[in-house]
Formats: structure tokens, C-alpha cells, sequence
């Protein structure tokens, strides 16, 4: 087959007869297939097969009931599932343009490029169809972001941000990409040296339903940018700095309301230490807990650690009050900070160090039957 067009989708029931007949026109007198991976509870999958009893060309759907990785899980999936080496992916909504898509599969087809990137900024392309000036704004300020953090990379891309493009799968290793949310492109062109051309369009408006857009949308996307930037100590950083300016609000307000030091530093870092291991498990290790030990292993290890790295750390902060005469929030606030390095050193090697059973079952995987 020539061509797979990948179309993820979630709760898009009304958009899908209309997108399979624009893109079925478009794709005209070629060798291609619709592919949809649908993580819908509305009946979209349901509406696919309705629409591909009566399609020019095959249509086919995958419903996840487990959707691991969101719209870009859902892509990476379609790219395993594709009956062709070269797919186009292109949003269920209708506002990436079916017809655009002849443009993208013959870019990808001259041999120069192994990503063909449908923009809403290059030369001729435009971004009309979004709701407003300020999702505009937004949508142009996050676009420059990516490009400054990204300089080399994305040197030849003026739209890292769109799920509209065509890209040959024999390009990628697909078992490098860890899809988060919206942005799939950007973790392709981030995470591998790839040759990228660009086609300009023109970004419409939804044909039915709401956008999927939204603030918990807008966190995945700075998560997926401080991981792919700077990967798992920049986000466990950053909960430690959370974490620290909690443990120094908890002194504060403890000691100004007359609790001594030691015992207000032994109620703030007790409190950090729950707190900060829940956030690391949910944003920074989630990858690695299947093959670790069980949850409570996991906290049992990481709670015992901080402990006595706090049964450490606290009597240091004491000589420096008591013999150096450095403040109460200041001796606590470098403390944590030497703490940083060898807390994050022993989660990553030892609370989600892969279980030996795992490693056994990595290894007998690797090996090839003849």
C-alpha cells in the first residue's frame, strides 16, 4: 500500500463521515487506507465502521480501551498498525484540511525529507481557524518557546506544535518516543535527527464538537517540554523545589508560631517527603514503576531513604544554627539543596530498579528464536 492516513481520535462521532469523505476524494486514484485509533466513549469507533461500509477506499479502526500515552500514544500506535511505510497524520477534527493531504504524501515521495511538516506559519500557511486572538497568542508564543529550547533541532520547522504531517515509519525508532498528550511531532523531531520539509496550510475551523483544548493540556505540554529538555532530574528538580519552598513555609509559619526549630524541620520534612514522593511517582518515574517493585515497596524504600537522610541532614542544619549562627530557613535551605544529588542517585537506582524477574523476562524477550 502507498499511503496510511492516521487519524487519532477522542469523542469525534460527529466528524467522522465528513472527514472520510474529504480525505477519501482527496486520496482519489491512490493506493491508500484510513486508519483510525479512536480512545472515544461517544461512539466514534462505531461511526468509522458505519462510514467504511460505503468508503472508495479501505477504512479501518482500532479502539483502545486502554489509551497509554493520550493522542500521541494513539498516533505511535497507528504507525505500528499502518498497512504503508508512509503515513500522514492528521487531527479528527477537520481542521487540518483532508484535501492537504496529496501535498504532504508527494513531498514525502521526492526522497529528501523523512518528516513533511504541515505549518501554519511557513510561507502561504495560515492559523484562522483558531477560537480566538488568544489562543492565537498562545499558540505563537508556545511555538517560539519550543523553537529557542530547541534551536538545533528545529532549526528547519516553523510549526513544531502541529499534528498535521507526513512522515516515512522506516525513519523513526518508535521504541524511543515516549508520546505524552497532544504533541506528538515534536517528540518525533526532538528525540531523533531527522530531514524535515514543510508544506504550508491553512488551519480551519472545527466542523462539529469542542475543542479538546484546555489547561491540564497546557501542563502535559510543559511537562513533555522540561522532560524532553532536560529529561527526569530537571522535572525531580523541580519537585524538590517545590518541595523545599514547602519545607521552609512549613518552618516559618511552625517557628514563628513558637515550635523550636528541630521539631518544626522534623514536621516539615516529614511532610516533604510524602508529598514529594507522590509527585515523583506520578510525573517522573511513572515509566519505570511496571517493572519496579510494588507501590508499597516503592514509598517503603524511598520514606526509609529520606529519613535518614533527613536524620543526617537535620543535625548538620543544627550545628550550622547553633555554631554558625545561620538562620533557621537558610540552614534549612541549603541543606536540601546538597540532599538533591543523592536523593534522586538512590530513587534511580534503587526504588525503580527494574525487579529481577523483569530483567529475566527483558532478557528471554531480546532473544531471538531461530
Amino acid at each position: 500500500m502507498e499511503l496510511t492516513v492516521v487519524v487519532p481520535t477522542f469523542n469525534e462521532v460527529d466528524n467522522v463521515a465528513e472527514l472520510v469523505r474529504r480525505a477519501s476524494a482527496a486520496l482519489a486514484g491512490r493506493d491508500a487506507e484510513i486508519l483510525f485509533v479512536d480512545d472515544s466513549s461517544d461512539g466514534t469507533a462505531d461511526a468509522v465502521r458505519r462510514a467504511a461500509r460505503s468508503a472508495p477506499l479501505p477504512v479501518r479502526v482500532v479502539h483502545r480501551e486502554q489509551p497509554v500515552g493520550g493522542l500521541g500514544g494513539a498516533v505511535v500506535e497507528g504507525f505500528r498498525l499502518a498497512a504503508a511505510d508512509r503515513c500522514v497524520v492528521i487531527d479528527g477534527d477537520l481542521q487540518h484540511p483532508p484535501e492537504t493531504i496529496p501535498l504532504l504524501a508527494d513531498r514525502l515521495e521526492e526522497g529528501d525529507a523523512d518528516v513533511v511538516v504541515a505549518s501554519r506559519y511557513a510561507g502561504g500557511g495560515s492559523a484562522g481557524g483558531l477560537a480566538d486572538r488568544t489562543r492565537e497568542l498562545v499558540s505563537r508564543g508556545s511555538n517560539a518557546v519550543t523553537r529557542a529550547m530547541f534551536p538545533v533541532r528545529l532549526r528547519d520547522v516553523t510549526d513544531p506544535m502541529t499534528g498535521f504531517f507526513a512522515v516515512d515509519r522506516r525513519a523513526l525508532d518508535l521504541e524511543t518516543l515516549r508520546p505524552r498528550g497532544f504533541k506528538i511531532l515534536l517528540e518525533i523531531l526532538v528525540r531523533q535527527p531527522l530531514r524535515v520539509a514543510e508544506v504550508p496550510f491553512a488551519f480551519g475551523d472545527r466542523f462539529a464538537g469542542r475543542s479538546k483544548a484546555s489547561l491540564a493540556q497546557g501542563a502535559r505540554f510543559l511537562h513533555q517540554l522540561a522532560l524532553l529538555r532536560f529529561g527526569k532530574m530537571s522535572l525531580f528538580a523541580l519537585i524538590g523545589a517545590l518541595g523545599a519552598v514547602a519545607n521552609i513555609g512549613i518552618v516559618w509559619a511552625l517557628t514563628s508560631l513558637g515550635v523550636g526549630y528541630i521539631a518544626a524541620a522534623v514536621v516539615g520534612a516529614e511532610a516533604t517527603i510524602i508529598g514529594n514522593f507522590l509527585l515523583i511517582e506520578r510525573f517522573v518515574f511513572r515509566d519505570m514503576r511496571e517493572q519496579a517493585r510494588g507501590f508499597g515497596g516503592r514509598f517503603a524504600h524511598s520514606f526509609l531513604f529520606n529519613n535518614v537522610e533527613a536524620a543526617v541532614r537535620i543535625p548538620v542544619m543544627a550545628l550550622m544554627v547553633e555554631t554558625w549562627h545561620v538562620s533557621s530557613v537558610l540552614a534549612t535551605a541549603v541543606t536540601l539543596a546538597v540532599a538533591f544529588v543523592a536523593r534522586f542517585t538512590f530513587h534511580s537506582l534503587v526504588v525503580y530498579a527494574p525487579r529481577r524477574s523483569a530483567v529475566r523476562e527483558l532478557r528471554r524477550s531480546s532473544v531471538r528464536v531461530p
